[in-house]
């Protein structure tokens, strides 16, 4: 597989890197692109990208960049440039567009970060190595790649129904659903390949839809 991060990764790195340090030095470049709902709802629709390469501040963007660099390679090593792009932008709109939908009530509601399309890669990569074993911070053993996947999107619901920190939660559930469902699309060997972790994804976002839609109607 090579421990070279393929260029088509270098690209997108590189391009979160210099328009979220753009961000950081000019308010009125950020407060532009930035996701805001209302100004979606006023047409401005190419904040639902441009907001995924914008970051709060450089610990924000290393995070997600880290993420990325670890599981980007074994996804495009997997089912080549082209695909990985599509799961690359698919998720992050996917994400932003979750989040909007989500937050309609919320005019104010803004978020940047990459954090959807890395989320979606980084599921993308559970679903094609269903062997892959993850290690977390302070957990000295590793964690099977589905197990952690669940775990992620039940931390994941909890963040959106309490809404307690600043995490953009919406955009991550968006962004796992969003790179599950294209990879599947370039990749349908992996349903029976990953029938497990497919399975346990697919009830997880079941579940977490349903409670969603109970909350939301209450």
């Amino acid at each position: 597989m090579g421990n070279s991060l393929p260029p088509v990764a270098i690209a997108i790195l590189l391009a979160n890197v210099i328009v979220s340090y753009k961000g950081f030095n000019d308010e009125i470049f950020f407060n532009r692109f930035h996701f805001q709902v209302r100004k979606i709802k006023q047409g401005e629709y190419i904040r639902l990208l441009s907001s995924g390469f914008l970051h709060v501040g450089t610990s924000h963007l290393i995070f997600n960049m880290i993420t990325f660099y670890f599981f980007a390679a074994p996804v495009i090593y997997s089912i080549g440039n082209i695909p990985f792009l599509v799961v690359y932008f698919g998720s992050l709109l996917a994400g932003n567009a979750f989040a909007n939908y989500f937050h309609r009530d919320e005019p104010f509601y803004t978020a940047v970060g990459a954090s959807g399309a890395v989320t979606g890669i980084l599921f993308s990569s559970i679903l094609l190595y269903p062997a892959l074993e993850l290690y977390m911070f302070f957990i000295p053993i590793p964690i099977p790649g589905y197990l952690f996947a669940v775990g992620y999107l039940a931390y994941t619901l909890y963040g959106m129904k309490k809404q307690n920190d600043t995490i953009g939660h919406t955009a991550h559930f968006g962004g796992a659903l969003g790179g599950i469902l294209i990879t599947l699309i370039f990749a349908p060997v992996a349903i029976y390949e990953s029938q497990l972790t497919l399975g346990l994804l697919t009830a997880t976002c079941a579940l977490v839809g349903y409670i969603l839609f109970r909350s939301r109607k209450k």
